[in-house]
C-alpha cells in the first residue's frame, strides 16, 4: 500500500502542474499572438522484479517480467505555434504575420527578442515600437509630416506627405524564423528569445523562402481553443480525483490491516 501512496502522489503533482499549464492558457485567450501551452507526461522509473526474457528454466524463458512502475512526472512543456485567427483592426500600425515568421525587437539591454504580436505604436520621435516600448527592428521612422502609413505584403514601409502623392519608401520589415520555435524561450510580454534548442535566427523579407506575409490593420489573435482547453481541464479534473481515490484507498486498506493486526 504505501509504494501505491507514492504513486498517486506524483499522479496529484503532475495533474497539478497540467492544470496550471490549462489555466495559463485560459486566462490568455484574448492575448494577441499567444501561442498555447501543451504539458507532455513521462513516467517514472521501474522496479524489474522479474526481467523479461529472463531464464525461467534452461529450455524456457519468461515471456513477461514484473515491472513495477513508481509514477508519472511532467518533462516540458510543447509550445503550439500553429497560427492564430487573423482579425482585421483598421489600425495602421497594426500588423500580422500571416505564416511563418516572427517580428524582431530590440530589448534594452542590446538584445534582439522575437514577437507575433504586432500591436505597435509610435513614440516621441515617430520611431515604431511595442506596447513597453522596445523598437521594432530594423527601425522605421515615419516623418512628422506623413499623412498615410503603409506596409506592404513584402514588408515594404512607404509613406505619403502633403503636397506630394508619390508614395516614398522609408524602410524595409524583416521577419526572423526558426528551425525549431518550440525551442525559443518565453519570457513574457508576449516575447520569446532564442536558444540552443531553437537554432539560429533566419532572417528574410516577408514572403519570401517560405516566410509569411506582413498583413497591415490586421492582428494575430491567440491560438487557444477554449472549448479544447475545457474538455482538457474536465480530463485533469477527474485523473487527479482518480489519484485521490488511489489515496483514500491505500490508507483504507492500511487502516484495516492496522485495526486487526
Amino acid at each position: 500500500m504505501l509504494p501505491a501512496l507514492w504513486v498517486a502522489k506524483t499522479g496529484l503533482a503532475a495533474q497539478d502542474t497540467n492544470l496550471t499549464t490549462i489555466s495559463n492558457n485560459l486566462a490568455n485567450v484574448s492575448t494577441t499572438g499567444f501561442k498555447r501551452d501543451r504539458a507532455e507526461f513521462q513516467d517514472l522509473l521501474y522496479q524489474v522484479k522479474r526481467q523479461p526474457g529472463a531464464q525461467s528454466t534452461q529450455d524456457s524463458e519468461l515471456p513477461s517480467g514484473l515491472q513495477l512502475g513508481t509514477g508519472v512526472r511532467i518533462v516540458g512543456t510543447q509550445k503550439n505555434f500553429s497560427a492564430g485567427s487573423l482579425q482585421v483592426t483598421d489600425q495602421p500600425l497594426d500588423i500580422a504575420v500571416n505564416g511563418r515568421g516572427f517580428f524582431q525587437i530590440l530589448q534594452p539591454d542590446g538584445t534582439t527578442a522575437y514577437t507575433r504580436d504586432g500591436t505597435f505604436h509610435l513614440d516621441n520621435t515617430g520611431q515604431i515600437v511595442t506596447a513597453a516600448g522596445f523598437a521594432l527592428q530594423p527601425a522605421i521612422v515615419i516623418p512628422n509630416n506623413a499623412q498615410t502609413f503603409t506596409v506592404g505584403k513584402d514588408g515594404t514601409v512607404s509613406i505619403t506627405t502633403a503636397g506630394n502623392p508619390a508614395s516614398q519608401v522609408i524602410g524595409n520589415l524583416q521577419t526572423a524564423d526558426f528551425i525549431n520555435p518550440a525551442g525559443l524561450q518565453a519570457i513574457g510580454g508576449n516575447l520569446f528569445l532564442e536558444t540552443a534548442a531553437s537554432g539560429a535566427p533566419q532572417v528574410s523579407t516577408p514572403g519570401l523562402n517560405g516566410f509569411g506575409t506582413t498583413e497591415q490593420s490586421t492582428l494575430e489573435t491567440s491560438n487557444v481553443s477554449t472549448v479544447e482547453e475545457m474538455v482538457n481541464m474536465i480530463t485533469t479534473q477527474r485523473a487527479y480525483e482518480m489519484n485521490s481515490k488511489v489515496i483514500s484507498t491505500a490508507d483504507q486498506m492500511l487502516s484495516f490491516v492496522a485495526q486487526n493486526l
